[in-house]
Order: C-alpha cells, then sequence, then structure tokens
C-alpha cells in the first residue's frame, strides 16, 4: 500500500497541503480544482471578498448538487430493483414451462 504523502493545491486563493496516497493524488487535485471552480464561480456572482461567505456558499452549492444526485441515484435503484424482479419472475415463469 502507498504510504501516504501530501499534494500542495490552491483553493481561492490559498494554498493547502493535502494528505494522499500516490493512487489518490490525481483525484485529490480534481477535487481541489473542482471546489476553487465552485468558490471562484460564485465569488464572480456575488461580488463578494469575504472568503468565509463565499466559501459557505459553495458548500451549500456542493451539498445540494450531492442531495439531488442522491436522490436521483436512490430513484435509479429502486428503478433497478423492480426491473430486477420483474425479469426474475419472469425467467422464473419461462423455467417452469
Amino acid at each position: 500500500m502507498d504510504q501516504p504523502e501530501g499534494i500542495r493545491v490552491s483553493i481561492f486563493g490559498q494554498s493547502y497541503y493535502l494528505k494522499s496516497d500516490a493512487s489518490d493524488r490525481g483525484y485529490m487535485r480534481q477535487v481541489a480544482e473542482y471546489v476553487d471552480q465552485r468558490m471562484q464561480n460564485i465569488a464572480s456572482r456575488t461580488q463578494t471578498v469575504d472568503s468565509f461567505r463565499v466559501a459557505v456558499l459553495a458548500a451549500l452549492h456542493i451539498a445540494d448538487e450531492l442531495m439531488r444526485l442522491r436522490l436521483e441515484h436512490e430513484r435509479l435503484q429502486g428503478q433497478v430493483q423492480s426491473k430486477s424482479l420483474e425479469y426474475a419472475a419472469l425467467l422464473d415463469e419461462a423455467l417452469e414451462r
């Protein structure tokens, strides 16, 4: 297993050191870039320089996105389960013939 090492990322003009396994470094950079982009976008729309306020608004936007994706995931899981049961019943019926 890879030893945790650090990567340096920049989010909203601030530098952060994140511990990460070698296999996760690219992913962690993508996450940091996503957060930075969200914060930059919100700052440009709200014309605020308060980084704490921008961070909270970005967190709310990201949490909203996460919750919507979770709801959609649950809905799709329900559809898959329903279809699986339907197909299993059809298979059982076909095998009984």
